[in-house]
């Protein structure tokens, strides 16, 4: 199937439509939107059905509907396997005129679909995949990258924890983009405030076996073992460090990405003092509060709206106020992005904000600790704000940024 989009611009390069008919085309007023995402693996709660769900409370906040809008949302499991993912994308832009793909979680997914929507000129807007690379090296004039990210994320916690002791430290990483970008990121972040990295294995994504792996943590005498992974694998580490006694030698865990999903499975007597960073989190004041119990209704199983599904929310309003702003769908990714970056975000969610021309959105980010089970009052009251970072120190700054944008 051909869409209406490449027959007309086919028309236009060989003079055969009018300027009034493409200017009538820039007052189109529908949307399709393809979320992207785990729905059946270890990223299920902390993406999946949970980013479907976020997506259609953004279009009915909108208001487009009402105004006579028409937008569809469509939703597909990538499996965390990038080609799956890249052809679901190609497929919905070529036979079904997906106009952008949100979430996107795993970084190998993400860093197919951005290429991808960047040959198609569609928009990407990536919450669920952590890796930087989607703003520096692999950054393109259609991809925003919303939420959080492994400098975020990396930068944060490992900053936080060697500041206050935690100053060597041995990764369990996940032998993927993403593990190797969080690695790399914590690695860093610990030496600059004077810490040292002992050592680091990789394993495999999804495992279910850490004990060979918590064996060579536990060896190498670190103070902090950074679980540079996602999804089952840090729950699956974390439960197997407490029967190895881990935690009662003296070593801490470092949870270098763990959802709030997480530590509900994880329950906070296993979880407990556990340090993380996150950009959102659901009780931090009425608009997070108004918003997660709008999401949980959404639920089947009644979670609490994790941070990547909180900027699913955030970043398809924001693309939606963009087309309103330019009175229509131009069937022009890069304008489109283009106008979202020169609008201000602003939502209950994450608050203020921008997006920066790499694509990156920023906002702050806050440290927080994973409550004893006697500190919490009610279902999913698990976090203490410890701290907050900055917008501005909470991301890579520009001038750090190798993003090829930014050299025109």
């Amino acid at each position: 199937m051909i869409s209406k989009r490449l027959v007309l611009a086919a028309f236009v390069s060989l003079g055969w439509v009018s300027a009034g008919a493409t200017a009538s085309l820039a007052q189109d007023r529908t949307a399709k939107i393809g979320v992207l995402s785990d729905q059946s693996g270890p990223y299920q709660d902390s993406t999946g059905l949970g980013s479907v769900a976020a997506a259609e409370l953004a279009v009915e906040d909108s208001g487009l509907r009402a105004r006579g809008w028409k937008i569809d949302v469509l939703s597909a499991d990538h499996q965390n396997k990038a080609d799956i993912g890249a052809n679901i994308a190609r497929k919905w832009i070529d036979t079904q005129d997906v106009d952008v793909i949100a979430d996107g979680n795993a970084s190998s997914v993400a860093l197919a679909v951005t290429q991808l929507t960047r040959d198609k000129n569609r928009v990407f807007i990536n919450s669920g995949a952590a890796t930087s690379e989607l703003t520096n090296e692999q950054c393109t004039p259609n991809t925003i990258h919303w939420a959080y990210d492994t400098y975020m994320v990396g930068s944060g916690t490992g900053s936080a924890i060697t500041k206050a002791g935690g100053d060597s430290w041995f990764f369990l990483t996940a032998d993927n983009a993403f593990g190797t970008a969080l690695e790399r990121e914590t690695s860093a972040a610990a030496k600059a405030n004077g810490g040292s990295v002992l050592g680091s294995v990789r394993h495999p994504f999804n495992s279910s076996d850490f004990s060979s792996y918590l064996l060579q943590a536990q060896a190498s005498k670190a103070k902090v073992i950074g679980l540079s992974n996602a999804g089952s694998d840090p729950i699956n580490a974390i439960k197997q460090a407490a029967e190895f006694g881990i935690i009662d030698g003296g070593q801490k865990l470092a949870g270098l990405l763990l959802f709030i999903s997480d530590i509900h499975s994880l329950g906070l007597k296993s979880a407990q003092g556990i340090v993380l960073t996150e950009s959102f989190y659901w009780d931090m004041n009425d608009g997070t509060r108004a918003f997660a119990r709008r999401f949980q209704q959404k639920m089947k199983n009644k979670q609490m709206p994790t941070m990547v599904q909180a900027g699913v929310y955030s970043g398809v309003l924001h693309y939606l106020r963009a087309l309103e702003a330019l009175g229509g769908n131009p069937r022009d990714g890069a304008a489109v992005v283009a106008k979202m970056k020169d609008m201000p975000t602003n939502d209950p969610l994450f608050g203020k904000g921008l997006i920066q021309p790499n694509g990156r959105k920023i906002h702050p980010a806050y440290l927080f600790e994973v409550k004893k089970p006697s500190e919490s009052k009610e279902a999913w009251d698990y976090y203490k704000h410890v701290a907050t970072i900055p917008a501005e120190q909470a991301f890579t700054p520009l001038d750090k940024s190798s993003c090829p944008l930014l050299k025109k």
